[in-house]
């Protein structure tokens, strides 16, 4: 018998610790070990109880999130962090420190008009991603970490070897530990790095637009949120805006534009990497450059295919680099990528391949 994820709360608020921990025990493979008010009490019961995850609320008195985070990383490494944090700016903009810091994975407090509500989306939210980041395998059918059913679709058999052309187009799909995944390899792609780059990370509204700044910020690139009718321009980098899909459209003038949707979810997300990557193949074909960050669950697998089918050349992180080897597991399975990598390599790989014709 495996054994249970322990879990401790830790938050201000008696009704938020109340309503996590009632989501998360609905699952047996789930143990809340125990609960806390605030940063302080959370160390002191860490000093003598093992946990898997926390659930971390950002803003707490007496010890906030952050400055408790920074004693769990030091004093507790192995543990992984889940932030907690209302859907305000100044609560997106401490989330997305923490996550820079080495959190796993950020959720947005619910919104709700009742009690029973707000347990459905957090039990949604909540009991896959622990569950992977506690080294299950999530159940099916749950928010965005979980492959939905598929039919029986033959293998692709992919054409190894390097690219022929120069892509015009780098597009990229990452969920949890993607924040941190996305600066490295953006870092290392560098502030000249010409190409246009799409981007899809599974984050709430407002955590995308504050993702996008702090790209920006560390790397150097012109990194935004993409906008509808929006022309794709070289150098600049594009977030899909949480709660909107991205899409990649052929203009009347010949220059690629992104459309925003809100069309019904894809394996429960919004944005999902699949519209992104479909309409990507259908617009740019063998001139797509396409990778596959660190995340949980399989959002992408099926975009990923018509990426391959139309002769765009693939990449994904490998497993010992990546914080949950789900999104881009899911597409090694199917023996999609041309190549799988340390995150550490993508960077410089990348750049060699947007780089072809020159060093012919």
């Amino acid at each position: 018998m495996l054994s249970k994820v322990r879990v401790l709360i830790v938050d201000d608020s008696a009704v938020v610790r109340g309503l996590v921990c009632k989501s998360l025990q609905q699952d047996e493979s789930i143990e809340v070990a125990g609960t806390a008010m605030h940063g302080e009490a959370a160390l002191a019961w860490l000093k003598i109880n093992q946990v898997d995850v926390i659930v971390l609320d950002v803003e707490m008195p007496v010890m906030d999130g952050l400055e408790t985070l920074r004693n769990i990383q030091r004093d507790y490494p192995r543990v992984k962090v889940i932030m907690a944090s209302s859907l305000t700016s100044s609560g997106a903009k401490i989330t997305m420190q923490a996550l820079s810091m080495g959190a796993a994975e950020c959720i947005a407090k619910p919104v709700a008009k009742s009690a029973a509500e707000a347990m459905k989306i957090v039990t949604k939210e909540l009991i896959p991603l622990v569950k992977g980041l506690g080294g299950l395998s999530p159940e099916p059918g749950v928010k965005c970490h979980t492959r939905k059913p598929l039919e029986i679709i033959p293998r692709i058999k992919v054409k190894r070897g390097e690219p022929t052309v120069r892509p015009k187009l780098v597009i990229i799909g990452a969920s949890t530990g993607g924040p941190n995944a996305l600066n490295k390899v953006l870092c290392d792609l560098g502030p000249d790095f010409d190409i246009p780059i799409l981007i899809v990370q599974h984050m709430p509204p407002m955590f995308t637009g504050i993702l996008a700044k702090h790209l920006q910020q560390d790397t150097g690139r012109t990194t935004i949120e993409g906008k509808h009718a929006d022309y794709v321009q070289p150098g600049t980098t594009y977030v899909a805006p949480g709660g909107f899909h991205m899409k990649v459209l052929a203009s009347s003038n010949g220059v690629m534009q992104i459309e925003l949707n809100e069309q019904p979810e894809e394996h429960f997300c919004r944005p999902s990497v699949n519209p992104m990557f479909r309409s990507a193949s259908k617009v740019a074909g063998k001139d797509i450059l396409g990778v596959m960050l660190t995340g949980m669950g399989s959002d992408g697998l099926e975009g990923t295919r018509e990426v391959v089918e139309a002769g765009g050349y693939m990449l994904a992180q490998d497993e010992p680099s990546s914080v949950v080897w789900g999104m881009p597991g899911a597409i090694a399975r199917e023996d999609l990528p041309h190549e799988i990598l340390p995150l550490d390599q993508l960077g410089s790989r990348i750049k060699k391949l947007c780089h072809i014709k020159a060093m012919c």
